[in-house]
């Protein structure tokens, strides 16, 4: 647990700036530029996820930097040797990875945290049709609490293992001590 820490935190800074950001632009789409809530609400998810990936890509999981492996081969893509640079001047991985892997995972991170989205408002389902729990407070601990306990849980695993999951075998000491040169 202790070698997962950096990630889960890592991870948790990434969403809490991506939630703001989804919350943030859901408020002003909603009341100063009177969108209806669903095209609201569409807009900011897209703007939260893009947020969260960006912050998982150059953050969190900025060591894994390798191509994902080609279904056909089964052997990752080549991709051009970065040049070598100071440490001091690095630049983030994603400028290294190739724009096709790029998207591909911005895809696969869009369908987890839509995968996230089913599973809040499957929670606020259960309890509010199938529970009968109707008033303001169990929609919001069902939703908002149990859904998105569980919706972060299913994120952290689709996002280590789907998204970024090619290079999730490299020790992040051997990452590293490549990239030093």
């Amino acid at each position: 647990m202790r070698a997962l820490a950096p990630e889960l935190l890592g991870f948790a800074v990434a969403g809490s700036f991506a939630y703001a950001a989804d919350l943030a632009l859901f408020v002003w789409l909603r009341g100063p530029a009177g969108l209806d809530p669903f095209a609201a609400k569409s807009l900011s998810f897209l703007a939260g996820c893009t947020v969260a990936y960006a912050g998982n890509a150059i953050g969190t999981y900025r060591t894994r930097t390798r191509p994902a492996p080609s279904p056909c081969t089964g052997r990752a893509a080549r991709t051009p040797t970065p040049v070598r640079t100071p440490a001091f001047v690095r630049t983030p991985a994603l400028v290294h990875t190739p724009a096709h892997v790029r998207i591909r995972r911005y895809a696969a991170f869009l369908a987890v945290n839509f995968a996230g989205a089913l599973v809040q408002l499957a929670c606020l389902g259960v309890s509010h049709h199938l529970l009968g729990l109707t008033s303001a407070t169990a929609d919001t601990v069902s939703g908002a609490g149990v859904g998105m306990a569980l919706a972060t849980c299913l994120r952290f695993w689709g996002t280590r293992t789907l998204v970024f999951r090619h290079a999730g075998d490299i020790p992040v000491q051997m990452v590293s001590k490549a990239d030093k040169g």
